[in-house]
């Protein structure tokens, strides 16, 4: 990955890759979960709550991995082995394999799936009777036949096991390869010596061996990702009008009747109301926007835009951030860690930071609340039906009253009552025939210059 950030964490929609097999498990109904660490890993908030770390003492392959948690298989009945670089395998898949292996009692059940070309992937091999014998690594030269290189069928690395038996079997398998590790696989033909049943489960969809090594398969799994996702929307009653320009997190929400637009991208934690329009051209970062409301051309984070608020185009919430129902933030504005009320509207060239607004009210073009003195931030609260003139500058702390104005152009840094008139204006002045003065001035410079070609 050529990253510092360990490669489990880097992220698939929104979720760290981690995070994809770990929530398989537990929705198939894994009862206890472990990831297996290098020393020094700390994958942190990552993991779920009630998910357990084993260190791993030495990087000696994925059978010394499950070795590393011989005190958890020992007391566990079946064992199911999942690898943390393949975020693409679902929970109906985990069930389905599952099945398989409780229906033919086996001791052991081995994933797989078919590639035209298999590459380094571990092939299956199958004996006579099309039972599996053995899986044979194709990473180092030397593993693997030429005839072995030719099989299609090849190992994803999911496998279930039944406790008792894999945990004999890891006792004794060796690091006798190419790569001096132990294999996991390596397990398979010691319980078909102690004639005990290997079952093979064959899943038809190749993705769920969809390994991340490099920033370019890291790409490919999160262009599949996205491609579930965005189907799981619509087939709910989403509008994608683009989906080829349609980016949504896994943990989005959104209700059926919601429109999404092209170039729009739904992160983190984002709640979509019914019948809510986003984009073209937006951003929501774990951002809740209510039924009916709408986002244009705009970029919201950490903020809740409630039912039939409209935002943009061109604006920004920020932070801590409520608009309330029927608010309108219009554009080339921006809001951060305020209160805007019911019906109340912010329409263009503003800027509103630390504020309470009350409802029905109305900020001019160019209202600004100068929120910070350089030392702390204070707040502006503004009353019920308040009409805010343009290019206004309320000065925290402030306190406009209900159904108060200001006057355009004002500087307000003192309480206005309700329904008074703040005006703080300068005295205008005209200057007459300044135009002609100013140019007749200019004229007699250009005069005075000096010619470069007099030198």
């Amino acid at each position: 990955m050529r990253s510092s950030l360990p490669k489990v964490l880097h992220a698939v929609c929104g979720r760290p890759m981690i995070a994809w097999p770990l929530r398989a498990a537990a929705m198939a109904g894994a009862g206890r979960v472990a990831v297996i660490v290098s020393p020094g890993q700390e994958l942190g908030a990552a993991l779920p709550s009630g998910v357990e770390t084993v260190v791993q003492p030495r990087p000696d392959g994925t059978g010394g991995a499950v070795r590393a948690a011989l005190d958890l298989v020992r007391d566990a009945g079946t064992v199911l082995v999942l690898s943390g670089d393949h975020p693409l395998i679902s929970a109906e898949v985990i069930s389905e394999l599952l099945e398989a292996h409780h229906s033919a009692g086996a001791a052991a059940t081995v994933m797989t799936t078919e590639f035209d070309d298999p590459a380094s992937y571990g092939r299956i091999i199958r004996d006579l009777e099309g039972r599996i014998e053995r899986i044979v690594e194709a990473k180092h030269a030397g593993d693997a036949t030429p005839e072995q290189l030719a099989i299609r069928e090849i190992n994803t690395g999911t496998y279930v096991f039944e406790a008792g038996p894999l945990a004999e079997m890891l006792e004794r398998i060796t690091n006798e390869n190419a790569a001096g590790e132990y294999y996991i696989g390596d397990v398979l033909p010691l319980l078909r010596e102690a004639e005990l049943e290997v079952a093979a489960y064959r899943a038809s969809d190749p993705s769920v061996n969809l390994g991340v090594n490099t920033r370019v398969e890291l790409a490919e799994a999160n262009r599949e990702a996205r491609r579930r996702i965005l189907t799981a929307h619509m087939l709910a009653g989403v509008t994608v009008v683009d989906p080829d320009a349609t980016w949504i997190d896994a943990d989005v929400e959104i209700e059926p009747d919601a429109r999404i637009e092209p170039a729009s991208f739904l992160r983190g934690a984002t709640r979509i109301g019914a019948g809510a329009i986003v984009g073209p051209f937006t951003t929501l970062v774990d951002t809740i926007l209510g039924p009916g409301a709408t986002a244009l051309h705009s970029y919201l984070a950490e903020c809740e835009v409630l039912e039939r608020c409209s935002v943009g185009p061109f604006t920004y919430i920020r932070p801590r951030t409520t608009l309330r129902e029927g608010a309108k933030a219009g554009a080339f504005v921006e809001i951060k860690g305020s209160d805007i009320g019911p019906g109340s509207k912010v329409p263009h060239l503003s800027y509103v930071g630390d504020a309470e607004i009350g409802e029905d009210a109305n900020l001019g073009a160019g209202s600004i609340t100068a929120n910070w003195d350089g030392f702390r931030k204070h707040r502006t609260v503004i009353g019920d039906h308040v009409r805010i003139g343009v290019d206004t500058a309320l000065v925290a702390p402030v306190h406009v009253g209900d159904a108060a104005y200001t006057g355009a152009g004002s500087v307000i840094t003192q309480d206005i009552p309700p329904g008074a008139l703040g005006i703080s204006r300068p005295e205008q002045q005209n200057v007459e025939g300044y135009a002609e003065r100013t140019a007749r001035e200019a004229s007699s410079q250009e005069g005075d210059e000096a010619d470069p070609g007099d030198t």
